[in-house]
């Protein structure tokens, strides 16, 4: 668990999981104003705490939060930090 909360305590990984609760995104289409790369390094971070998943769509990879292995492993951790106020 310290793993995940570690992740989500950075304000642009917050952000960023907001958005993939929204849906799908490919890397490039994040809202947040970061670039690419430093963008890459937080999905790194929020993959390796098991946070959002990625998979291949030809030559784009589409991210995607792990909201049943979240609920499962933290019941109810993925809808508070949703649900608070803290942004960008």
């Amino acid at each position: 668990m310290s793993e995940v909360l570690a992740a989500l305590s950075d304000p642009a990984r917050l952000e960023i999981v907001r958005e993939l609760a929204k849906g799908e995104r490919a890397c490039g289409t994040f809202a947040v104003q970061l670039s690419h790369a430093t963008i890459s390094h937080h999905l790194s971070v929020l993959r390796e705490a098991g946070v959002v998943g990625t998979r291949a769509d030809g030559k784009q990879r589409i991210n995607f939060l792990r909201r049943d292995e979240m609920e499962r492993d933290f019941p109810g951790l993925l809808n508070a930090i949703l649900k608070s106020r803290k942004q960008l």
